[in-house]
């Protein structure tokens, strides 16, 4: 068996920084888990169903700032050339919310599932939004 022999001062420093150290781990377990998302949109998927031809292919995302600072989206992109999204370029108070518009081209026919990543200095800084469909000729 293992026995440590301190004096006095030293069992204290010891124990003090033992202490110190776990209070130090907990901290950062707790700051981690603490974090909440802090855009959160009305929807993360947006489903046309079946859409004719040429006919409108607009549909809106709404996001709310959920955190405590300014929330500003630095970059959104779309998957492909035929999805076009447009976004609040102001920053976006916390409580208030934005949009995201997306645009499909309805010129192609057939079914489509694309992707839209949202960048912001949100703590979930990444969200991907997804719109999907299918594209007919009307009869």
């Amino acid at each position: 068996m293992f026995k440590l022999n301190l004096n006095n001062t030293s069992k204290w420093i010891f124990v003090l920084s033992f202490l110190f150290l776990n209070t130090l781990v907990l901290n950062a377990q707790n700051t981690n888990t603490n974090k909440q998302d802090s855009i959160i949109f009305n929807k993360l998927e947006h489903d046309y169903g079946i859409i004719e031809l040429g006919s409108d292919g607009q549909c809106e995302f709404t996001f709310t700032n959920k955190g405590d600072a300014p929330l500003i989206l630095s970059n959104v992109r779309a998957s492909c050339g035929c999805t076009v999204p447009q976004w609040t370029r102001e920053p976006v108070a916390p409580g208030e919310t934005g949009t995201i518009k997306v645009k499909y081209n309805t010129k192609i026919a057939g079914a489509f599932n694309k992707s839209i990543t949202v960048n912001s200095n949100a703590v979930n800084s990444n969200v991907v939004l997804r719109i999907k469909g299918k594209v007919e000729k009307s009869n």
